[in-house]
C-alpha cells in the first residue's frame, strides 16, 4: 500500500521507516528542509536504536522517500498525521498548530476513500473538528494513536501490544478499521488486540495511559518521600507491592522523576481539557502527580548539596546522563539536565557525560561543561549524581575504578539504579532517594 506520512519528526521518521520495514511504499514529508535532506540520505537526525537501519533499508530499496512537498501524499490510500503538540507557550494546554497547518496542507490532495489517520497526541474532541473538514473530500478521517516508548520505538511500531482506530459510525468506519488491519498486516496476523471505537475514546486512550504512568512514577516517588523520613527503604518497598498482580512492579521506581516529551506536557494537556470541557476535578489529582515528580529533582539537588556540607560552591560535581532516559539522545524536560542546571546554579564546577545526548544539550545549556569520556568526567570530582540510568554506569562503571578518580567518595543515585551494598563496599558514602 502507498502510504505518507506528514511529519518527519520522531514519531513520524520512525513510523516512515517501520511501514517501509514491513512492505509499503512510503513518503515521509515534512516542512523542515535540512531534517528531509537527512532522512533522505538514510541518516537518523536523532538516536533511536534500530532506526538507522531500517532507514538505510528503506532508502535502499526505494519503499522509503522524503520530500518537502506534500502534493508528493497525492495517491497514497493512508496519510498518518504525525506532527508535535508541544504545550502552549502561555498555558498547560496542547498547541494544535502543527495538527491543523498538516491537515489543512493536506486536503487539496485528499482523494475518495483515502484515510487520514492521526497519530498525533491531542486533546479530546480534536478529531470530530478535524473531520468537519476531512470529510467533504471524501475521504474519512481516523484517530490511530502512537504508543511508543523511546529507546523502544522501533520495535513499539513493527510489534505493538494493541493497535487503536476510532473511526466514524456506521459502513464508513468499518471500511476505514479493514484499511487500517491491511496496513498493520503483520500485527494483525499475529493477532495483535485490535481495538474499533469512537473519536472520543480512541484520543482518551492515549492520554488516559499517559496519566496513569505518570502517575504510578508519582506515587511511588511520594513513598519515597515518606521512606526518607521514616527510615524505610522505598526500593525494598516497591519490590513488595510489586509482587501484587494488581500492582505490578514496572514503573515504581522511585527517583527524580519523568521527563520527556510525552509524560509531563500530556498530563498538563489533560488537565487543561478537562477544565476546559467543565470536569477538572475528575483529574485535579494530575496536578499533585506533576508537583510530586518536580519536588524529586529539588530533592536530589538537596542531597548533593548536603553531602558536601551544605554548599557546592566551587566544588566539581560529575553529572552521569544528560538524556531524559537511557538509549534515547532525548532532552525535552529532561531531569538530569534540570538537576544539572540548578547545580551550576548554586556555584558548583558540573560535568556532564553522556553516551548519546551531549551535542543535543550543549545546543540547550551551553553554559554547563560536557565530557563524553567518563572517566575525565569523575577525575577530581568532589561529588557523583547518576541522573540517567544508562547501563554504562549502571552495570559497567566499576565503584572500585571510580573511588580511584574522584576526589571524594560520594555519589547520589538520582535513579536508585546502582548496587547501593557494592558501592558502600569500594567505600563510597552512597545516598539513593527514598533509601536509608
Amino acid at each position: 500500500m502507498k502510504l505518507s506520512v506528514i511529519g518527519c519528526g520522531y514519531l513520524g521518521a520512525v513510523h516512515a521507516a517501520a511501514m517501509a520495514s514491513i512492505g509499503h511504499e512510503v513518503v515521509g514529508i515534512d516542512v523542515d528542509e535540512s531534517k528531509i535532506a537527512t532522512l533522505s540520505k538514510g541518516l537518523a537526525p536523532f538516536f533511536e536504536p534500530g532506526l538507522q537501519e531500517i532507514l538505510e533499508e528503506g532508502i535502499a530499496s526505494g519503499r522509503l522517500s522524503f520530500t518537502t512537498d506534500m502534493s508528493a501524499a497525492s495517491g497514497a490510500k493512508v496519510h498518518f498525521i504525525g506532527v508535535g503538540t508541544p504545550q502552549q507557550k502561555d498555558g498547560y494546554a496542547a498547541d494544535l498548530t502543527y495538527v491543523n497547518a498538516a491537515v489543512d496542507g493536506l486536503l487539496p490532495y485528499l482523494a475518495p476513500g483515502d484515510i487520514v489517520a492521526g497519530k498525533s497526541t491531542v486533546p479530546v474532541g480534536t478529531a470530530a473538528n478535524l473531520a468537519e473538514r476531512v470529510t467533504p473530500t471524501g475521504a474519512t478521517l481516523v484517530w490511530n494513536p502512537e504508543f511508543l516508548r523511546e529507546g523502544f520505538a522501533v520495535q513499539d511500531t513493527v510489534d505493538p501490544d494493541r493497535l487503536v482506530a476510532g473511526v466514524p459510525a456506521g459502513e464508513e468506519g468499518e471500511t476505514a478499521a479493514d484499511i487500517l488491519r491491511e496496513v498493520y498486516h503483520p500485527s494483525v496476523a499475529k493477532n495483535t488486540p485490535f481495538i474499533v471505537t469512537d473519536y472520543a475514546t480512541a484520543e482518551l486512550v492515549k492520554v488516559s495511559a499517559n496519566a496513569f504512568l505518570a502517575t504510578k512514577i508519582s506515587f511511588i516517588n511520594a513513598m519515597a518521600e515518606i521512606a526518607e523520613v521514616t527510615g524505610a527503604d522505598v526500593t525494598q518497598l516497591a519490590d513488595a507491592i510489586g509482587h501484587d498482580a494488581r500492582i505490578g512492579r514496572r514503573f515504581l521506581g522511585a527517583g527524580i522523576g519523568f521527563g520527556g516529551g510525552c509524560l509531563p506536557k500530556d498530563i498538563r494537556a489533560f488537565s487543561a481539557r478537562a477544565e476546559e470541557l467543565g470536569r477538572g476535578e475528575s483529574v485535579n489529582f494530575l496536578r499533585e502527580v506533576d508537583a510530586i515528580n518536580l519536588r524529586r529533582r529539588d530533592r536530589a539537588v538537596e542531597l548533593v548539596v548536603d553531602a558536601l556540607g551544605g554548599t557546592v560552591f566551587e566544588k566539581k560535581v560529575a553529572v552521569l546522563g544528560a538524556a531524559f532516559k537511557p538509549h534515547s539522545d532525548d532532552i525535552r524536560d529532561s531531569p538530569a539536565l534540570d538537576v544539572a542546571v540548578r547545580l551550576k546554579g548554586l556555584g558548583a564546577d558540573v560535568v556532564v557525560t553522556d553516551p548519546a545526548a551531549i551535542e543535543n544539550a550543549k545546543r540547550v545549556h551551553p553554559q554547563l561543561t560536557y565530557n563524553e569520556d567518563l572517566d575525565e568526567t569523575l577525575r577530581d570530582a568532589d561529588a557523583v549524581i547518576v541522573v540517567t540510568e544508562w547501563d554504562e554506569w549502571r552495570r559497567e562503571l566499576a565503584p572500585e575504578h571510580a573511588a580511584s578518580l574522584v576526589a571524594n567518595t560520594i555519589v547520589v543515585d538520582g535513579r536508585n539504579c546502582l548496587d547501593a551494598a557494592a558501592w558502600r563496599d569500594a567505600g563510597w558514602t552512597y545516598f539513593g532517594m527514598g533509601r536509608p
